[in-house]
């Protein structure tokens, strides 16, 4: 438990897998529990990175309890915005009204903005995609699947006169300085060869490259802006999980409305870090351009500099290979950038 947190903020129930009494009398509270049900069990649920998420059992079904904390839950030292999952409990309430989104999406049960938490469809015991960054494969459907899913996100609201509500521009500037800025500043407190024996000097030569980290500034500049589509904000394989009927997304708190050329670019980098087909990534872009319009040359720039922050920066993946396949991405990530 977190001690500094419950002093500061006594009012707040904090969400502990080691308390169930605590956990079914909040549930209990809310009208969440029937009044013969009872919580048996609770455990983490995935290997998410935001924020706290277990997997809660009663004695009649299961669900996921997530809640945001104004930390990053895997690093605990990066401060985060708390209000994040406000705004992912309202991206739920707003995709519930086009079923072609809510239909690949957990259901959203129940949402406390108060205790900054979020009460989702239990999807069952699924795996998300990131064995494919330790050699599994992406069948050419769930790609397809993973587009279609992003071409509707990104037409379905275009109309939307709430945009605003939904700038969440304090985690799209803890985004944009771990994409865009910090893996690029020489002193930055990370320590490149103890994760690949090499890998500073292979940095060494981006962060020397003042046409290079012109144009990634400008692409952050981009990231900031206010846009017409609604983007997922972080569609990469931790949020993409297996299921008997294909493909289902979650962890949405990173959306916005910008450029959709972020999510495909985001999309794109991890066929590459993942080593998938590259006929894969110009699939890809054929299938999202036969549905509407897309800035290539943008998406992939904003690929380029997803990769880059993968290799070099704090979100580090379990990649399966060593400094020779690294060097060759990033050196992929320059000709992306630089026009």
């Amino acid at each position: 438990m977190n001690v500094p947190f419950q002093k500061l903020h006594p009012e707040v129930f904090f969400l502990d897998s080691h308390n169930l009494n605590s956990i079914s009398a909040y549930l209990k509270s809310h009208g969440w529990l029937l009044k013969s049900e009872r919580v048996v069990a609770a455990a983490q649920a995935g290997e998410g990175n935001m924020n706290y998420t277990l997997r809660v059992r009663t004695s009649d079904r299961s669900m996921i309890m997530k809640q945001a904390r104004p930390w990053v839950e895997k690093y605990p030292h990066i401060l985060a915005p708390w209000d994040r999952a406000l705004i992912e409990g309202q991206f739920y309430r707003l995709i519930a009204s086009r079923p072609t989104l809510a239909q690949r999406m957990p259901r959203l049960l129940g949402f406390d903005p108060e205790a900054h938490l979020l009460i989702l469809e239990d999807l069952g015991e699924t795996q998300d995609f990131t064995d494919l960054y330790r050699g599994g494969a992406l069948p050419p459907n769930a790609l397809t699947a993973l587009l279609q899913y992003l071409v509707d996100l990104h037409l379905a609201f275009r109309s939307y006169e709430a945009k605003s509500f939904f700038s969440n521009l304090e985690m799209r500037k803890l985004n944009h300085a771990y994409i865009f800025v910090l893996p690029l500043k020489k002193d930055n407190g990370l320590n490149l060869d103890s994760i690949t024996p090499g890998l500073e000097v292979e940095a060494a030569k981006l962060r020397t490259d003042v046409k290079y980290i012109t144009t990634i500034l400008e692409l952050g500049r981009r990231y900031l802006e206010i846009g017409d589509a609604l983007v997922h904000g972080d569609y990469f394989p931790g949020s993409w999980l297996r299921v008997p009927s294909g493909v289902k997304i979650i962890d949405p708190e990173f959306c916005f409305f910008g450029p959709p050329e972020f999510d495909i670019g985001v999309l794109l980098a991890h066929l590459y870090l993942a080593r998938q087909p590259e006929a894969f990534v110009w699939q890809a872009l054929a299938d999202y351009q036969t549905a509407t319009t897309l800035d290539t040359r943008l998406a992939l720039q904003f690929a380029g500099a997803e990769m880059m922050r993968r290799l070099i920066g704090v979100a580090q993946l379990p990649l399966a290979y060593g400094l020779a396949h690294k060097a060759e991405l990033l050196a992929l990530s320059r000709s992306l950038i630089v026009p």
